[in-house]
Parts: C-alpha cells; sequence; structure tokens
C-alpha cells in the first residue's frame, strides 16, 4: 500500500519554472499514492520549463481551493517572480500555511512564500540568490540540502531533491 493514497498535493507552474523541480516531486508524490494537481494560470496549457520540458497545466490557478489539498509544493525556476504577483497564488499560500498543512519550497518558490508573508520567523533554505530576500521577509536563513521548520520544508536546488521529497513526504504521513 502507497503511504499517500487519497492525499491530494497542489503545485504550481508557470513559464520557466524549473524542470526538476516540478517533475521530481510531482513523480515521486504520485509514486507513494498521492493526487498531484498543477495549477497554472490557464488550465490545460503547455507550459515550458527553464530547460525546455513542458508541462500542461491540470487546472487553473483561480478554480483551486486550499480545502482540497493536504500540501503545496512550490518548485523554483523563475516562474515563481511572476506567479507571486497573483493574488489567487498568495492566498492559496497562505490558507495552506495558516492551516499548518506542508508548504514546500524550493530554489527561487521563497519568492512566492516572502510575498504571501508567512516567512517571519521561520527558518529555512533556498537558492542563494534570495538569501536577502528571505532574511528581510523575518526568515531566519541556512545553507542546508532541506530544512524543516513546523510545516514549512524548503531546499536549495535540483541536487536536494531526494532530501526534499522526503520531509514533504515525512511530513504528509503525519
Amino acid at each position: 500500500m502507497s503511504t499517500l493514497n487519497g492525499k491530494r498535493v497542489l503545485m504550481f507552474v508557470d513559464h520557466v519554472y524549473e524542470d526538476l523541480e516540478l517533475w521530481y516531486p510531482k513523480l515521486r508524490l504520485t509514486e507513494e499514492g498521492a493526487e498531484v494537481v498543477v495549477a497554472g494560470p490557464e488550465e490545460g496549457v503547455v507550459y515550458t520549463g527553464k530547460h525546455g520540458y513542458p508541462c500542461r497545466s491540470d487546472a487553473a490557478i483561480n478554480e483551486m481551493e486550499s480545502g482540497d489539498f493536504e500540501a503545496l509544493v512550490i518548485p523554483g525556476g523563475f516562474a515563481p517572480d511572476k506567479l507571486r504577483r497573483d493574488p489567487r497564488v498568495l492566498q492559496l499560500t497562505r490558507e495552506i500555511h495558516e492551516a499548518g498543512k506542508p508548504l514546500a519550497h524550493i530554489c527561487h518558490a521563497g519568492w512566492i512564500t516572502i510575498s504571501a508573508g508567512v516567512m517571519d520567523g521561520f527558518r529555512c533554505t533556498s537558492t542563494p540568490g534570495i538569501k536577502d530576500d528571505l532574511k528581510n521577509a523575518g526568515a531566519e536563513w541556512v545553507d542546508q540540502e532541506v530544512v524543516v521548520d513546523r510545516n514549512q520544508i524548503s531546499s536549495r536546488n535540483p541536487n536536494d531533491l531526494p532530501a526534499f521529497c522526503r520531509e514533504i513526504i515525512k511530513a504528509m504521513i503525519r
């Protein structure tokens, strides 16, 4: 029996997402039995990753409800810089965080959690490129492959994906 049967995970996508940071967790969580819904600005649109890999969105972000999901996993790349300007992305991120559900962000995905206003007082990691942004948002930044602080799980880059996914799965089993 898979460990995440019956659990739903929300992921965000837009153009120039980090290919591995979307696909590795999506496939790993699916392998564990979770239903992973990849939501983009529009449903059914093919978004192109930083390295050219396509991802067709399952749904539109505006149609998502935080209560329908047990976790949110936000891939990095440069998509988070665009997505953080969407009020619905920020609302969903805040609602999942405030509900104490696992909120996982990797690389540049911290831009979304910063704009959602959920980083103050949290210990986290990211790509060094947004270290100052996270610190200015009130987070304690550390250079580790994965950091778990309460319901938040963060990692630096694609090399950290095995540890990142391990911690997401652990958090969803609890």
